[in-house]
């Protein structure tokens, strides 16, 4: 397995991302929804991999929903970084990445793929990140 690592800069939000898949045989994808466009988003999960958000201050961490309200998007409330999305509850939550805040971001230097979802239903969105998302823990220090 490879960690990547990364977080918000101002720190209050890290990330650990581990995937058994190297980085040629990752799918990014480049959501085109207005929220991912407006923040230049490009994104990855393993579905086989893990994701650890461990956050310093809960009071710093926003939460946005939009749309279909399936998911919560993860932004420093202080640097204003969009880190991940997360969707389920706990045990069954799974999550994306957002290169962007990897500290590695430019090895990830594949062509992403634009996606666009806005025809799916609250079922369908839902059962696509069960399949395509990687399970992700949420930790508060």
């Amino acid at each position: 397995m490879t960690m990547h690592v990364g977080g918000c800069h101002c720190g209050n939000i890290r990330l650990g991302f581990s995937t058994a898949l190297e980085l040629p045989e990752m799918e990014v994808r480049a959501c085109q929804c207005s929220f991912c466009v407006k923040h230049g988003s490009r994104a990855v999960a393993d579905p086989g991999g893990r994701l650890t958000i461990s956050v310093k201050d809960a009071a710093r961490l926003r939460k946005y929903r939009f749309g279909l309200r399936t998911a919560d998007y993860l932004i420093c409330g202080d640097c204003g970084v969009y880190v991940a999305a997360v969707a389920g509850d706990d045990e069954e939550a799974r999550a994306i990445v957002i290169i962007n805040a990897l500290d590695a971001h430019d090895q990830f230097n594949q062509r992403p793929v634009a996606v666009d979802f806005d025809r799916e239903s609250s079922a369908e969105r839902q059962a696509r990140r069960r399949a395509r998302w990687m399970p992700v823990e949420m930790r508060f220090e």
